[in-house]
């Protein structure tokens, strides 16, 4: 029996609404995804009150691409799975990436708003992870005082990942768009 191709298998007239180059475009930035997170684990720098995850300097791709948007909420996804999160954690903190991802390609137009979504959605969201997935309340301080304490910790964090590396990649990124991002 003869193998179809992936041409043959689709009828006549219909066309896949999501191209080859997209489908590999967002495997391959899950893939990069899931190793930066592992890097920044190995180094201690994804812990603590203070988290820099080298992945979401990531979270500008979208600024380039649309399958950046599909390829970073499966690489969080799967590397909140890989190292062990809570549950709330792998839910809330890959659809926070996710939230950032379309805001960032929302806002494509204007260069310098590129890290601002990802930085607002993993601000506000991450801290009622680690209150309420974790439990990681701080001895004398209300739940109000501990989500304003971890906004200003996790917000920290984001603005080195995705306001400053972010950016940097930006700037590298732009001058290979037209090669690494090539439109169908």
């Amino acid at each position: 029996m003869k193998k179809q191709s992936y041409s043959e298998a689709v009828p006549a007239g219909v066309t896949s609404s999501i191209s080859l180059t997209t489908m590999v475009q967002a495997a391959m930035i899950a893939a990069i995804y899931v190793v930066l997170t592992f890097i920044a684990n190995a180094f201690g720098l994804a812990n603590y009150a203070v988290q820099v995850r080298f992945s979401e300097a990531l979270t500008i791709l979208p600024f380039f691409t649309p399958a950046a948007i599909p390829g970073l909420f499966i690489g969080c996804l799967i590397s909140n799975i890989l190292t062990g999160c809570a549950l709330p954690d792998i839910i809330f903190g890959s659809l926070a990436t996710l939230i950032g991802a379309f805001g960032t390609y929302a806002l494509r137009k204007w260069k310098w708003c590129a890290p601002i979504c990802p930085i607002i959605a993993n601000t506000l969201i991450v801290p009622l992870v680690l209150i309420y997935g974790y439990g990681l309340l701080i001895e004398g301080m209300s739940v109000v005082q501990c989500y304003g304490y971890y906004c200003l910790t996790v917000g920290a964090g984001e603005v080195i990942s995705c306001g400053i590396l972010g950016m940097i990649l930006l700037f590298a990124l732009q001058k290979y768009q037209h090669i690494l991002f090539k439109k169908n």
